[in-house]
């Protein structure tokens, strides 16, 4: 399949050329059951990052407008997202600081780090939002979806320090940190620190069958139309 893109009318690009030929090791499309579409099949999420590589602001707002536009209850748009770059080294310390080390020694590479968060309560009324981090969540999803489109990996990591990223931050309290996403161009295996980082690097990827999660009727039971 070929994509045409708004600022280069007359170019096309495959899924295999995303990013150039510094990206092409980082092709490792899902091994689907049923026909998706090409963005979500290549999506994942390698921990191999090219640091001589930045991001430019151009393309950040790009997946933040994509964010942007996610679905939420009551239109509320719980999401929130702090935005570090290599070229702002003290934010960026920051929130390296807060990775659990064997997030860190990898995720250091990546030109951007993200802290996605999300706002706990309404603005009309200061209750409770129970659905703001099913929202924000669906931001990160478009965030990383339209970041496949642009040729970028990302790698989201819920093992982040949330207290210190608060702390580092000044977050308020009405505000809950959820995840970190590494952000950028995708480099060798080879560039991994550990050969066990390297070989989960070109593992294959799996996941769970349908059967596992999607239920008709009653819960635990299969939905016959899967087959």
């Amino acid at each position: 399949m070929l994509y045409k893109f708004t600022d280069h009318p007359d170019e096309t690009i495959s899924p295999l050329q995303w990013g150039g030929d510094k990206n092409m090791s980082q092709a490792k499309p899902a091994p689907v059951n049923y026909s998706v579409h090409d963005l979500i099949a290549n999506r994942w999420s390698p921990r191999a990052f090219d640091p001589q590589r930045p991001v430019g602001s151009a393309e950040l707002c790009q997946l933040l407008e994509a964010a942007r536009w996610s679905a939420s209850c009551s239109n509320e748009q719980p999401w929130q997202f702090i935005v570090t770059t290599h070229s702002d080294p003290s934010s960026y310390a920051k929130l390296l600081e807060c990775l659990v080390p064997a997030n860190a020694v990898w995720a250091k590479n990546a030109p951007v780090l993200l802290l996605v968060l999300a706002r706990t309560t309404f603005k009309r009324n200061d209750s409770a939002n129970d659905w703001a981090l099913y929202d924000a969540g669906q931001a990160a999803a478009s965030l990383v979806i339209q970041a496949t489109a642009l040729g970028l990996v990302a790698h989201q990591m819920a093992g982040f320090d949330a207290t210190l990223a608060i702390s580092h931050f000044q977050i308020p309290s009405t505000v809950r940190p959820l995840a970190v996403i590494a952000l950028g161009y995708g480099a060798d295996p080879s560039t991994l620190p550990t050969p066990e980082l390297q070989q989960r690097e070109t593992a294959p990827r799996t996941r769970i069958d349908l059967t596992e999660f999607t239920f008709g009727g009653n819960w635990g039971e299969s939905w016959t139309e899967l087959r």
